[in-house]
C-alpha cells in the first residue's frame, strides 16, 4: 500500500504555503485523522480523511491520491476532495466577522466582560495576533 508523510501531502496539495508551516501545524496538534492528532512524519494513505484547523476555519479533506511532487493549483482537485462544510467556509467572509463584533452606536464603551469577549473573538479568528504589540515607527510620527 502506498503511503506518504502527512506534512508533505499537505504541502503538495497546497493546504499550506510551505512545508515548514505544515510541520508546525502538525506539531501543534491541528492536523487530525480519525480524532487523533498526527505528527508530521506519520503516514497517510488514499481514502484517509484529514482535518486541519486553521483559525477561524476547520478544513476537512479526503485523500484521493498521493502526488509525486508539489502540484499546480488546477491539479489539486485530482488528489484531494474538500469536505469542508459551507458553515465553516462562511467564517472567512469579512461581513460575517464584522457582524460578530458590531456594536450599536451610542452604547458607550464595552464593559470588561464585553471587551474580553471581543478579545477572545479576535484571538480565535486571527490566530492570536497581538494587536497591542504594534508600535508606530519613528518615521510615522508627525512633529
Amino acid at each position: 500500500m502506498v503511503t506518504m508523510r502527512v506534512d508533505k501531502w499537505l504541502w503538495f496539495v497546497r493546504v499550506f504555503k510551505t512545508r515548514t508551516l505544515a510541520t508546525e501545524y502538525c506539531r501543534k496538534g491541528r492536523v487530525v485523522r480519525n480524532g487523533v492528532a498526527l505528527k508530521p512524519a506519520q503516514e497517510i494513505q488514499i481514502g484517509d480523511i484529514i482535518t486541519v484547523r486553521k483559525p477561524p476555519v476547520t478544513y476537512t479533506f479526503r485523500v484521493k491520491d498521493l502526488p509525486k511532487n508539489r502540484l499546480g493549483a488546477k491539479l489539486v482537485e485530482g488528489y484531494m476532495e474538500n469536505l469542508t462544510s459551507p458553515e465553516e467556509l462562511q467564517k472567512l467572509d469579512p461581513s460575517f466577522i464584522a457582524f460578530n463584533i458590531y456594536r450599536e452606536r451610542g452604547t458607550g464603551r464595552p464593559t470588561k466582560k464585553e471587551r474580553r469577549e471581543i478579545d477572545e473573538l479576535f484571538d480565535t479568528n486571527y490566530g492570536g495576533f497581538d494587536w497591542d504589540s504594534l508600535e508606530p515607527d519613528s518615521d510615522d510620527l508627525v512633529d
